[in-house]
């Protein structure tokens, strides 16, 4: 019975590693996909304004126009 019970378990870890590498990659990719929206979105708003990303931020940060 022990060889049975050590094979359900390495199963078991196995199942459980495997699950915690995908949610790691969705994790990833939704990172990425944030992080490229908001370069995007830095960019387009300078593009607009004519303010540099750097100033964007401190316009947050400090208000100053």
């Amino acid at each position: 019975m022990t060889s049975s019970t050590s094979t359900d378990s390495w199963f078991q870890e196995a199942a459980a590693a495997q699950i915690r590498s995908e949610r790691f990659q969705k994790t990833e990719l939704l990172n990425g996909r944030a992080a490229m929206l908001g370069f995007v979105i830095g960019v387009m708003t300078e593009a607009i304004t004519g303010h540099g990303i750097v100033s964007q931020i401190t316009f947050g940060i400090f208000g100053a126009s």
